[in-house]
């Protein structure tokens, strides 16, 4: 017992001194978006999209060649592009980057598929494609450029249609039963459908794209059956036989119970009240610390509860996906609790980073940060909206 409380002890001691703390105000966040932006642009690729699959460690993610890069390079090629209209920004080279960042959109995103049937990494390009192409269309000058942005969306939710799973919803390995199905018959997992879900409902909303009914019901079924009587959300449709692994538990789920919450809200799910949004909020801002524990290790899930590096910024976002759905009163107090977590951590460089994933991490990362704090903006200075 006494080793048991030395340990918690110093835990505790240890959570104290990495507690996140940083000056909240219009001028700081303003500046930290604008160290992102600049990041951003200074890493673009000639191109126009970001990253690519050098910086290679002695682990590295599973990636079939060349697919899996064309699917991490259009994910995070997607949030980069997001993160970069959220910031308003709106110098001559913010501009030229997004100007290049669509283009590369409008070339690579109707050619993304799977890389081969172990591997259905497309899904993310896809999903954060459709967050990009909303954000493009917000934007647009005139019809016939909104139009185009709006039918690219279109065949991008008719992907996600065709590789959705057959338990419902959308998952991002199909290795686990050996079939090699021509439609996916791996894991959905719990965050990789709602991260469709909700950047389908996104576009549907702004853009007026067509969703396929029957396909939204499957993967909502889907996932209220990951949901555990808590609203935490095991890690994937097969771990609902074992939700007492640590990765299912309620620390486990803290990065992706925000997630999955926000999209059975907005598709209707009256069981997900403002009570239970408020309870995973607070949860989240308590808790960072076990997801912070997990940045940067290179090794997936070697930490506390299985949590991996690349949950981190994944979290930061979706706390606003769901704060959003709160009362309007309540969101700048949150808003406040979520910048100074996330001016905290962002690197020297003016990147954010959770996971050497080649050189995808940043990219990805910054875009994630650029879009919490562009919310964390507009929630604590009403009126920044473009």
């Amino acid at each position: 017992m006494r080793a048991l409380a030395v340990s918690l002890l110093a835990f505790a001691v240890l959570h104290a001194e990495e507690r996140p703390h940083a000056e909240v105000t219009a001028e700081t966040v303003a500046a930290s978006i604008t160290r992102g932006v600049d990041f951003l642009v200074a890493k673009q690729n000639a191109n126009g999209s970001w990253g690519g699959p050098t910086r290679t460690k002695g682990l590295n993610i599973y990636a079939p060649l060349p697919g899996a890069h064309h699917a991490f390079r259009a994910g995070a090629s997607g949030l980069a592009l997001a993160g970069l209209i959220d910031s308003h920004d709106d110098r001559p080279a913010t501009r030229e980057a997004i100007r290049k960042g669509g283009e590369w959109m409008a070339e690579h995103l109707p050619k993304l598929r799977r890389a081969d049937q172990t591997t259905t990494y497309n899904v993310w390009g896809h999903s954060y494609g459709l967050r990009a192409l909303v954000r493009l269309h917000r934007i647009a000058t005139d019809e016939a450029e909104k139009a185009k942005w709006k039918a690219l969306a279109q065949q991008q939710v008719d992907l996600l249609n065709r590789y959705e799973d057959v338990n419902g919803g959308w998952g991002y390995l199909d290795i686990y039963d050996g079939m090699m199905t021509r439609k996916p018959s791996g894991i959905p997992t719990s965050f990789t459908t709602a991260t469709a879900l909700l950047a389908m409902h996104e576009a549907r909303e702004e853009m007026g794209v067509t969703l396929d009914d029957k396909i939204v019901a499957h993967a909502i079924s889907g996932l209220e059956k990951q949901r555990e009587p808590d609203f935490s959300y095991v890690y994937s449709f097969n771990h609902r036989l074992v939700p007492r692994r640590p990765i299912n538990r309620p620390a486990g789920s803290l990065a992706r119970s925000q997630a999955c919450n926000a999209a059975l809200r907005v598709f209707g799910d009256e069981a997900v009240t403002d009570e239970v949004l408020r309870t995973w909020a607070k949860r989240f801002i308590d808790r960072e610390g076990f997801l912070s524990i997990g940045r940067k290790r290179p090794v997936p899930h070697e930490t506390h509860f299985q949590i991996s590096g690349y949950f981190y910024y994944y979290g930061i976002y979706y706390f606003t996906e769901s704060a959003e759905l709160l009362p309007e009163n309540e969101r700048p107090a949150l808003a406040r609790q979520l910048a100074e977590i996330t001016l905290f951590r962002q690197e020297s460089d003016g990147s954010w980073w959770d996971y050497p994933l080649y050189d995808y991490h940043q990219p990805y990362g910054t875009g994630y940060a650029l879009m919490a704090l562009a919310w964390c903006r507009d929630e604590i200075t009403p009126g920044n909206g473009p």
